[in-house]
């Protein structure tokens, strides 16, 4: 099919700045991966990377992790359950292998990082400021194995303790993934920020599960896995609606975004950019075509810049 596009349209086009400073890191759109849903080279395969805003990684432990075990994916109304485990070789086949991959296109490269331990965590995090990515992103829903399991992210004294010890030694720009699993997020949020967070990036997955009838058991061998997909999108809003009223830091919003007009949604929530993550799952090439159906909303609506799409009303 022959497109015409008509010299207003091509004006408008021309004038559009998709263009976000996220922490200090230009990117050209507002539009990045969601961890674990996204691979150098399966992803490049769909498109070139570079017509993204950022590039997100799936974790990266100290050491070789090995997930959990199978069956770890459930399909269930509006979405999907895993519980894969956060499966890596670990840091040092990361930096060897992925992150060449990775630095052969034209975008920011965000590493999300995760541990089981603040020792952990910091032992990844010294590796990789060593080279030249250019942000971190916590994963603090892992379980700190020293607290008997419980999450990071849920407790807002030990998600300070691990976000501090993690700034006193990078540079690189930090973002703090938060988890909805949670009386309060804002709580998390303030004391994250506190600590010298740079950006927060929110939703992760709630916690579900689904239960085979007839076997009697659930269908994930790990009983419950976090939940992803259109149907988390109304909390991941409302949450980044509350947090970018609690902080004054960046706020990277995801938790559903299926099309261009959600990724408005998250915008006009609060988020300053948009990680796509389970549509992707779907179509591969879910992130390019959110980015460009955004594009679209701008020229439909004259927006010249991300910055004039404006928070809610009070």
């Amino acid at each position: 099919m022959d497109l015409y596009f008509g010299e207003g349209m091509l004006s408008g086009m021309n004038n559009l700045d998709m263009s976000v400073n996220i922490a200090g890191v230009k990117w050209k759109n507002p539009i990045t991966t969601a961890s674990g849903t996204f691979s150098v080279r399966e992803s490049g395969a769909f498109y070139d990377l570079s017509e993204l805003g950022a590039l997100t990684t799936k974790g990266v432990s100290y050491e070789e992790w090995e997930g959990t075990a199978t069956p770890r994916i459930a399909e269930t109304y509006g979405g999907m359950l895993n519980s894969i485990g956060l499966q890596n070789k670990g840091v040092g086949p990361f930096i060897e292998e992925e992150l060449p991959l990775l630095k052969k296109y034209d975008t920011p490269i965000i590493v999300n990082v995760v541990g089981k331990t603040i020792e952990e965590y910091c032992r990844v995090v010294e590796r990789l400021s060593e080279t030249d990515i250019d942000m971190l992103e916590l994963n603090i829903s892992c379980p700190n194995i020293k607290e008997g399991g419980i999450s990071f992210g849920t407790e807002p004294k030990m998600a300070f303790s691990l976000v501090e010890k993690v700034r006193k030694i990078t540079k690189k720009a930090l973002i703090v993934k938060l988890s909805p699993n949670v009386t309060d997020i804002t709580e998390i949020a303030r004391s994250v920020e506190a600590a010298g967070a740079d950006c927060l990036s929110l939703i992760n997955t709630l916690l579900g599960m689904r239960i085979d009838v007839a076997k009697r058991k659930a269908v994930l061998a790990n009983r419950v896995g976090g939940l992803s997909g259109p149907a988390i999108k109304p909390v991941a809003l409302r949450m980044v609606y509350e947090v970018r009223r609690a902080v004054n830091l960046p706020i990277i919003g995801m938790g559903g975004i299926m099309t261009g007009e959600d990724a408005v949604e998250f915008l006009m929530a609060g988020a300053d950019a948009i990680s796509v993550g389970t549509a992707s799952l779907i179509d591969p090439t879910a992130p390019l075509r959110i980015k460009n159906e955004l594009r679209e909303f701008m020229l439909e609506y004259n927006y010249k810049s991300i910055k004039e799409i404006e928070l809610l009303e009070e």
